[in-house]
This record gives structure tokens, sequence and C-alpha cells, in this order.
């Protein structure tokens, strides 16, 4: 990395903005990789890797940090803290950084950013932390279970108690593990432009590697693919020209449980950035309406963006706060989708700093939300018509418990079917998807 920009002096202004300014990683790194598009792919991987690791991995880091330094992390100043946190993790996890690297570098940050009197406290830390990496100590399984998974796996200790609770130890350590792979890049064929097959030649004439799905895992899912190798999406002709959409093998789930008809009504009452929208409007097969919503201008933009690129006729995008009612909207639709404000914690592949951001009382919050959405937009659901309920969390709450509140508050509709996708099941994140169908008059 000896290129005029300082990789990990990057890396380490990306944790900063995510532990000390609260923005979130994903767009934090995304807006990094964007402005320092000319790096080289390699570095733009070096970033990724690193930034991404060390947030994904930071419970872990910081009881490494505790058994060599005399300075408990907490008590660090915020740079000092980073810095050792990202020495840290390539000494551990990064098999191609050679150790003396890693210390180096990390001795060069601290002085480049005025700590020049806290290098060799720096260098003491990370060359002990080397000397010792294979006899690290980590807590008792049988005597802190908790203690033990939430260090192990960076899962905080309230959230490991939760799905100890709700899950058991199997479960929750076999998510803990899948949340630590790598997150696939999965994309969805634009039926309405081009075939599986034709998309696959063009990607792969780009030089994208082409995977396709496991049939025996995947049967609803036969125009998913997973690539990679490729340099950023914005540089491929088929994402610009809308050939494919970029989605989670879990939620296109919902447009196929959702089953539209040709000419069904279709609302999305959380619709941003616009994937269950747009693949219920390739379904239709340019008959019927889909109308995606969301909150915010922002949020209705992103969905016209995705209109646009996708060139389809049947979807418009409105700006509509769910929570409110809209009466023009009763018992006008066929299928509502709802998409709800979740706590995210079926992400944690994709998005790896929501678990220390998520508390059990903004989760309460959270049912209190989902719930008032849900009693608003039952309404525009027509006799006989489909409520789509979906979130892309693992908290029984927000999934199980309130649709079972839900029927009980409506005894019009019934539950079809509904899952909870568990990380480790598939390639997709944590999901959780119920199919409720009003009865017809």
């Amino acid at each position: 990395m000896t290129d005029s920009v300082n990789t990990r002096e990057l890396v380490l202004g990306i944790l900063m903005e995510v532990t000390s300014e609260s923005n979130y990683s994903h767009l934090v790194l995304r807006a990094v990789l964007e402005k320092y598009q000319y790096l080289d792919k390699k570095e733009r991987a070096f970033i990724t890797r690193l930034s991404e690791g060390t947030i994904q991995r930071m419970i872990e880091l910081d009881y490494i940090l505790n058994q060599f330094s005399k300075v408990k992390v907490n008590k660090m100043k915020p740079v000092i803290r980073n810095i050792l946190r990202m020495g840290v993790y390539q000494l551990k996890y990064m098999d191609a950084v050679p150790a003396s690297a890693a210390c180096n570098e990390a001795v060069k940050l601290a002085k480049k950013k005025g700590f020049g009197s806290l290098s060799g406290f720096v260098n003491g830390v990370l060359r002990n932390v080397s000397r010792n990496i294979e006899q690290i100590t980590y807590p008792d399984a049988d005597k802190e279970p908790v203690t033990a998974l939430s260090v192990r796996y960076s899962i905080p200790e309230w959230l490991t108690v939760q799905w100890l609770e709700e899950y058991g130890r199997e479960q929750t350590e076999q998510m803990m593990q899948a949340f630590l792979t790598d997150a696939p890049i999965t994309i969805r064929t634009n039926l309405k432009r081009t075939t599986p097959e034709e998309l696959r030649e063009k990607l792969e004439a780009e030089g994208v590697t082409v995977e396709t799905m496991d049939a025996t895992k995947y049967p609803e899912l036969p125009y998913a693919f997973m690539i990679s190798g490729f340099d950023y999406l914005n540089g491929l002709n088929s994402f610009r020209e809308g050939l494919f959409y970029v989605q989670d093998l879990s939620s296109m789930l919902v447009a196929e449980w959702a089953a539209p008809k040709a000419g069904d009504i279709c609302i999305d009452v959380c619709g941003a950035p616009g994937g269950k929208s747009i693949h219920l409007a390739e379904k239709l097969d340019g008959t019927g309406s889909v109308e995606a919503r969301d909150i915010s201008e922002h949020k209705v933009e992103l969905i016209r963006e995705n209109i646009a690129r996708h060139q389809l006729s049947n979807i418009t995008a409105k700006r509509w706060d769910a929570t409110v009612l809209d009466e023009e909207s009763v018992e006008k639709a066929d299928i509502v989708i709802a998409d709800l404000p979740c706590s995210g914690l079926g992400v944690l592949r994709k998005k790896t700093d929501i678990k220390y951001r998520m508390s059990e009382s903004a989760q309460a919050e959270l049912v209190e939300l989902q719930r008032s959405i849900l009693q608003v937009v039952a309404s525009y659901v027509k006799p006989g018509g489909t409520l789509m309920y979906s979130t892309c969390t693992i908290h029984r709450a927000e999934n199980e418990k309130n649709v079972a509140w839900f029927i009980e508050q409506h005894p019009e509709f019934s539950v079809e079917k509904m899952r909870q996708i568990f990380p480790e099941e598939t390639l997709g994140d944590g999901f959780f998807i119920a199919r409720l169908v009003r009865r017809a008059q």
C-alpha cells in the first residue's frame, strides 16, 4: 500500500465516523469507495476488509486489547482505540499482512494524527499482541456461556441472552457463525428485459464470475445468481441497463409468496429502495399497478431511480407516511406489501454495526411502530386480498408475536404461511415473512 493515498488512514476515518459520529458503516464505506474509485481494486478490497472486519469483530478485539493493555479500551482516546483495533484485526485475521507492517503502520498513523507521545504505547501493545496471538485466553463456555458467545462472535451480551432464550444454544451459535461469513452479492434477473441464460452470458462477457443458485435450496428462484470478481456495479453495462436487480435471496421471496395475478393492484407501504415493488411489477408483466411508497422524498427518489433503470411502466413511487391512513386506498389493493422498519438483526453480515446500535428498548419501540402501521395498512387490503408482512430481523416479538397479535386484532385475516429464515440456512439474510389473507366477503 505505497500509494499516495494511505489506505489505513482511510480505514481509520471510516472507523471514527462509525464509532464516534454514529454514521452507518455501509454508507460510510460506500462513500469512501466511491470517492476513491480510482484506487487499485486490491487496495479497495483492503479498505473494505479491514474496516468491515474491525467493526464486525469489535467486541472480540476490545477483549483482546484489554488483556494486553494496562489502559483499558474504554479509557483510551478514540483515535488510539481505533488504531489499535484495526491493528489487532490485521494481526489476527489478515494473514497476508506481515505483523511488522501492522505494527509499524499503526505507529505511523498515531504520529500522523497528532499522537506522537502515544506512539510508543501503540507499538508496545501491538508487539505484545503479536508475540502472544496464539495464547489469547477466551471466557470459558461452560462457566460463562453468555460472555463466551458474546466475545467469540462479537454480539452484545443482551442480544446473546435474547437469542439464547428464543432459539436455544445450538441455533444461536449457528446464527452467530453465519453472521461472521462474507455476504455474497445476489441478483435477480429482470425477466421483462432478458432471460437468466442471456444475462449470464452478458455478465461473463463483462468478466463477472456468475454462480447459479442451488435449485434444491432455492426452488422458487431460478432467475437468481451470485456474482463476484467485478470492480464495481456501475462499471457493468448490464447493471446500468437494468438487466438485473441486486437483491437479497430472502427478500426475493416476498413477491414470490405474494403471487400477483394479471391486473392486480398492489401497494408497497415502505418500499425504498424498490426491490420488492419492482419485482412485483415485473411479475405482473405490464398489467395492473404497483404503488411504492416511503416516508421521505430521498427514499422515494431512490425508488424512482430504480424504476427508471428497469424501464417499467406499471409502477409509480409516492411519498406517504405509512402510519397515516390513506382514505383513497381503503379496500383498493389486491396485494399490500408491509416490509416494515425493524431492528435489522438479520442483516449483520452486510450492516455490521447494527448490533451495537440496537437495544431492547429500541426493539420495543419498533414493535409498537410495526403494529401501528399494520393497523393502518390492513384496511387497504380488499376482501380476498393478501397482506405480506416481512422484516429483516430475527426477533420473535417483531415477527411471530406480531403476526399473532395482528390476527387477534383482525380476525378477518388468517395466516396462510409464515417462515423465519435464519442466516445459516441460505446465502441470504436472516428474514421473516408471513402471507396473511383477508377473508372474501
